[in-house]
């Protein structure tokens, strides 16, 4: 019986090597009686007409495959990518107006204030006057949401200037969710936590029983990596439409949103720790530019982005961004400038030369 099952698990694997149209042989091992063994032969056929065919399923797990399949069948142009990522803070909370909140109320419980919900519902307005600007009839909004309480009311308040005819749909994602600074903090506590946060340093330092941003930095990664998995396979566009005019909307939290951008623009530590928070109810835009890259060029001004803490390398890098196709390097990124110093005695030895040898 062993020896059987061995045969034809082999056989499984002769058909996943050879050309669909190959003929196979197996030869089966049936034990008789006194130790004997009756032998039987088997024709097996891989054509198309007189087998059945395997199921596609299950690509997406196997890149080999993926490459058999573009060699011998027609592929399809990918999805349009979303016209913008939008990043959304939530409103004004009742923790922004009072610390002492978090030592009494869990912070995935505490809500927005009137003024956050007021906040809210004009970041919606503005969001839609943005969109609106682009003159095309079928634009639609997609929305990522933090799971905590304040997160969800923006939304909601943000979601009234849509009709539901505009939302392609939404998903709550906890990897948007807060930093964890623990968990019913202590307000005097907390506050000498903080002044040693600046000390150590704001990207590393963790928090008793919560996170640092690096932590942040690991679960947003994760993030990044589905959200781009749903851009390259449409998830936002509906059955048999390739809608170039789709606007994603993430509602998150003021420093996982900075991470965000860090993660995606690959801006270094240094240069996350110069970032200033977003407002409550404010809006950084990632716009898809020239090229098909996303660049925060193509909707703020170079001034807004200085404020926001942008340098000049992150500016050029923007500039970059405008213009460059997915998959492009930027090998002239202005950021190696910053670690690797002996360039300029490079080129100033190249020029030396050039004179002597002139």
């Amino acid at each position: 019986m062993a020896l059987a099952q061995f045969c034809f698990s082999a056989s499984l694997c002769y058909n996943s090597c050879f050309p669909r149209n190959a003929t196979l042989s197996l030869t089966l091992c049936k034990p008789l009686k006194n130790g004997v063994f009756s032998f039987n032969t088997i024709q097996c056929c891989a054509s198309q007409r007189e087998a059945i065919e395997h199921s596609d399923n299950g690509l997406a797990s196997f890149p080999e495959k993926h490459l058999h399949r573009k060699s011998t069948t027609s592929t399809k142009a990918p999805p349009p990518r979303p016209r913008r990522i939008i990043l959304v803070r939530h409103g004004q909370s009742e923790g922004n107006v009072d610390e002492s909140v978090y030592t009494r109320v869990s912070d995935p419980k505490i809500g927005l204030t009137e003024k956050g919900l007021e906040d809210a519902e004009q970041c919606g307005k503005r969001i839609r006057e943005m969109i609106e600007k682009d003159k095309v009839h079928n634009w639609k909004v997609y929305f990522y949401v933090s799971p905590y309480r304040r997160g969800v009311e923006t939304l909601k308040g943000l979601g009234r200037a849509f009709e539901r005819s505009r939302i392609a749909g939404m998903r709550e994602e906890p990897r948007l969710r807060e930093q964890d600074f623990g968990n019913f903090q202590d307000r005097e506590k907390m506050r000498v936590e903080k002044a040693i946060r600046m000390l150590y340093g704001r990207f590393f330092y963790r928090f008793p029983n919560g996170e640092s941003a690096a932590d942040v930095y690991d679960r947003i990664t994760g993030f990044r990596e589905t959200l781009r998995a749903d851009i390259d396979i449409g998830r936002f566009q509906p059955p048999g439409e390739r809608n170039p005019n789709i606007n994603l909307v993430i509602v998150s939290h003021g420093l996982t949103l900075r991470v965000f951008l860090m993660r995606w623009y690959k801006w270094t530590v240094e240069q996350f720790e110069r970032l200033n928070n977003f407002g409550n109810g404010g809006v950084v835009v990632m716009e898809r530019g020239y090229g098909g890259r996303y660049s925060l060029l193509m909707h703020h001004t170079e001034e807004e982005l200085r404020e926001f803490g942008l340098t000049d390398e992150m500016l050029s890098d923007q500039e970059w961004q405008k213009y460059a196709k997915p998959g492009e390097l930027n090998y002239d990124c202005p950021t190696l400038n910053s670690f690797f110093s002996h360039f300029d005695n490079d080129c100033g030895d190249e020029n030396e030369n050039k004179i002597n040898s002139s």
